[in-house]
């Protein structure tokens, strides 16, 4: 037990890691759907909130050291799916190299990078008017406002996820033992 929060609460923040690895794999490069990952993100703080106190065996008198508990454990948790999340957007926005399948029009004529990620936007459908609706007219001021998109997603990420590990830990509190267990010696 540290002074700020219990091993217990480390171990699940390494769990915590582990899931947002296997969900990152799994939303958003082997089947790429960004909203399940938004869903996972929360979801899998609350489980880790509940989970580092459970591994802890945090006592109910100790309503403090449960809320920091579930606050260090779901933090970890909620930086690492934003970490990945930020990760994957860059490995892609910056290695684009244009490829459209043939019966969609063929490849884009474009720079691998930043400017065949503009011109995806621009040629999909009502693309280039929302783009201009927006402000955007070059590959710089996209590169500008998809980052923008992008860190605002990584902040809501960190702020749901940590905040669900929250809720975890609230939900933990009335199910916690009233005294430590004694394990019998053998």
């Amino acid at each position: 037990m540290s002074r700020f929060v219990d091993r217990g609460a480390t171990v699940a923040a390494f769990v915590g890691i582990g899931m947002a690895l296997t969900v990152a794999v799994s939303f958003l490069m082997v089947i790429p759907i960004d909203p399940a990952y938004i869903v996972f993100a929360p979801l899998s703080g609350l489980l880790i909130g509940w989970y580092g106190n459970q591994r802890a065996g945090q006592l109910r008198g100790r309503p403090g050291r449960i809320f920091a508990n579930a606050g260090w454990s779901g933090a970890v948790t909620a930086v690492t799916f934003a970490a990945l999340f930020l990760a994957v957007k860059l490995f892609f926005f910056s290695l684009d190299p244009g490829y459209r399948d043939e019966k969609q029009g063929g490849s884009f004529k474009c720079t691998a990078g930043p400017e065949c990620v503009y011109v995806r936007y621009q040629g999909a459908d009502g693309g280039k008017a929302a783009l201009a609706e927006a402000g955007i007219t070059d590959v710089a001021s996209f590169t500008e406002w998809y980052w923008d998109g992008q860190m605002g997603t990584a902040r809501l990420l960190i702020g749901s996820t940590t905040l669900a590990a929250l809720i975890g830990g609230l939900l933990y509190w009335p199910s916690a033992p009233r005294v430590k267990r004694e394990e019998p010696v053998a």
